[in-house]
């Protein structure tokens, strides 16, 4: 194995990107060379640490024939530690998936999650212990999200978890499963300390800055006991169907600090006051610098902040960009980067930044075309069938019309259309049009932080792409969405296990950026996958059968990475001996 460097210019600088390759003989006269894994950008210490890890093992890889039992290197073993067995009745059953549960595992330990479970969860009665439950729901929310009844029926039995968790099979029933859910709301607060410390302690996190915003999952069903079910905006596209609010309250690097369930109806500017109180009420007061978008805006809002002596970088509504026509027109713009530009406008006590960019403008005006030649075409097409007397009721036509501006609505702004003697005729808003375009692209910032360049300001509020990675993660990978329990605190609860997913997953994350910038938690999870637990048997030759569980052995770009992690596999489980033979396992 070898790093391999690839250089790139881009924007006029050049830039390395190394990858772990190695070397395969396909022919006689013909080695080729496979990507073992895409590093991203490193810098030369984490060159150096990469090249000592390849070396290390390279050297340890090196294959060797050595005896089963020997007392060439020290005293024999007693007799009572030696088993004599029958090399022909080997049996290998049960795999099982490891790798990926035992880095959940992981995870969870180094965050202290275990520890806090056990804390607040001790005293609770059961026949096993509510912390490794826990632990069982978030691990199953990582590594293969599933309901509770499919962690029950099928996915525990599939896993190495009986044997992480050092528990049997009880610890994934299902009614305990449930009951568990209805354990856990209680600890939501403590929880969100516990983590901001952890977040402060592991990675130096600050809170300084703040990233505040909202998604909504959906119910599948009629989700008639649970409160907070209403109906409102979808961002899933999913008005039929009921839905919660997610409020949530993030770090610059990711990190979540707090979330909130709120009911599917409640507009977005009226959710920013129950989150400050409960940041305020968990973390102390502080002078924070709160970004969101502009869904989130209201002039109450903003009020609320300066009245608590907080600052903000906010969007603004599209409309006002139409107070700042000119601006755009003849403006002083400042370059920030190839495609985006910038200039500031001072107004009273707050500053505006009024941004350009020209990535956007083309996404915004493929947008608006699409829309106007769509409706073009279908008026075209409605004007002919007009002409040739496929429809001649008058009632019909304008229901036609109706149906148009429905579906091309953005168009329709910019369209007048007539229905006149039998003729249908329209007239575009050339004017609208300029505008239109003239806007494109262009979006209004808003904040009342002093001293700050506009190239700051504009970072700062683009770093709530953070927050829409959180909410993709959630949605796509931790499936958070669609929600089936029908209890309104199962229904907290379950967000609750996504969240502690979220944690999981950008501990992980935070850990790969020191190694490998451009490895992503799914690539790790999916890496670590193919390492399971297997059960060896064999018949004993005095009668009985030992049964060894083994955890298979990393492959070698898995060592690599869990030598770059720090981190090290478990030890292989202690042999069982049965006196009798086992049923099932040797079926002939």
């Amino acid at each position: 194995m070898f790093l391999k460097t690839h250089r790139v210019r881009k924007d006029g600088k050049e830039h390395i990107y190394y990858s772990l390759c190695e070397s395969m003989r396909v022919s006689r006269s013909r080695v080729t060379q496979r990507t073992v894994l895409h590093l991203g950008e490193l810098n030369t210490t984490q060159v150096d640490r990469w090249e000592r890890t390849i070396e290390t093992v390279q050297e340890n890889g090196q294959r060797q024939q050595l005896r089963l039992f020997t007392d060439r290197q020290g005293q024999a073993p007693a007799a009572e530690d030696v088993a004599e067995v029958i090399l022909s009745s080997l049996v290998v059953r049960r795999p099982r998936r490891f790798g990926e549960c035992w880095i959940g595992c992981k995870l969870w330990e180094e965050l202290g999650l275990r520890a806090f479970w056990d804390q607040s969860l001790g005293e609770e009665r059961g026949q096993v212990l509510w912390a490794k439950v826990v632990e069982l729901l978030v691990v199953n929310r990582l590594c293969a999200p599933r309901s509770e009844l499919s962690v029950h029926e099928k996915w525990f039995a599939q896993t190495a978890m009986d044997l992480l968790l050092d528990s049997d099979g009880s610890v994934a029933e299902k009614d305990r499963l449930y009951r568990c859910l209805d354990r856990m709301i209680a600890h939501k607060e403590a929880l969100e300390r516990h983590l901001a410390g952890k977040w402060r302690d592991l990675f130096g996190a600050t809170f300084d800055v703040l990233l505040y915003d909202l998604t909504s999952s959906y119910f599948e069903g009629e989700a008639l006991e649970v409160d907070k079910a209403r109906r409102g905006y979808s961002r899933d596209h999913r008005p039929d169907c009921l839905q919660i609010l997610l409020a949530l309250v993030v770090t610059p690097e990711g990190f979540p600090l707090s979330y909130e369930v709120l009911p599917g109806n409640v507009r977005d500017e009226g959710t920013l006051e129950g989150a400050l109180e409960g940041i305020e009420r968990k973390h102390g007061k502080a002078r924070r610098i709160w970004v969101f978008d502009r869904g989130v805006v209201s002039e109450a809002n903003l009020e609320k902040l300066r009245e608590r002596g907080a600052q903000y970088v906010v969007g603004t509504p599209r409309s006002q960009l139409k107070q700042y026509e000119q601006q755009l027109l003849q403006g002083e713009w400042q370059d920030i980067s190839k495609e985006v530009k910038v200039q500031l406008l001072a107004q009273g006590q707050e500053t505006f930044v009024l941004a350009r960019s020209e990535d956007r403008a083309r996404k915004e005006q493929a947008m608006r075309w699409r829309q106007v030649r769509g409706l073009m075409r279908d008026l075209v097409c409605l004007r002919r069938s007009i002409r040739r007397g496929l429809i001649k009721d008058p009632d019909k036509i304008l229901m036609r019309v109706g149906r148009l501006a429905e579906r091309w609505s953005r168009a329709w702004a910019y369209l007048t259309v007539k229905w006149e003697a039998g003729r249908l005729s329209w007239r575009w808003d050339r004017q609208a049009l300029g505008l239109a375009a003239l806007r494109d692209g262009a979006y209004l910032l808003r904040t009342n932080l002093k001293e700050r360049t506009p190239e700051a300001l504009w970072k700062m509020y683009v770093q709530l792409t953070e927050v829409e990675s959180v909410f993709r993660a959630m949605k796509s990978q931790l499936a958070i969405r669609p929600i089936w329990h029908w209890v309104g605190r199962r229904v907290e609860a379950h967000v609750m296990v996504a969240f502690l997913g979220y944690c999981l997953w950008v501990c992980l994350k935070q850990k790969l950026k020191a190694v490998a910038p451009s490895l992503t938690p799914w690539q790790l999870l999916d890496q670590f996958g193919r390492i399971v637990q297997v059960e060896v048997w064999f018949k004993l030759r005095a009668g009985g059968a030992i049964c060894l569980p083994r955890i298979t052995q990393p492959e070698p770009t898995q060592a690599i990475l869990l030598h770059q992690l720090g981190w090290s596999l478990p030890e292989q489980p202690p042999p069982k001996i049965y006196k009798d033979q086992v049923p099932d396992v040797w079926t002939t």
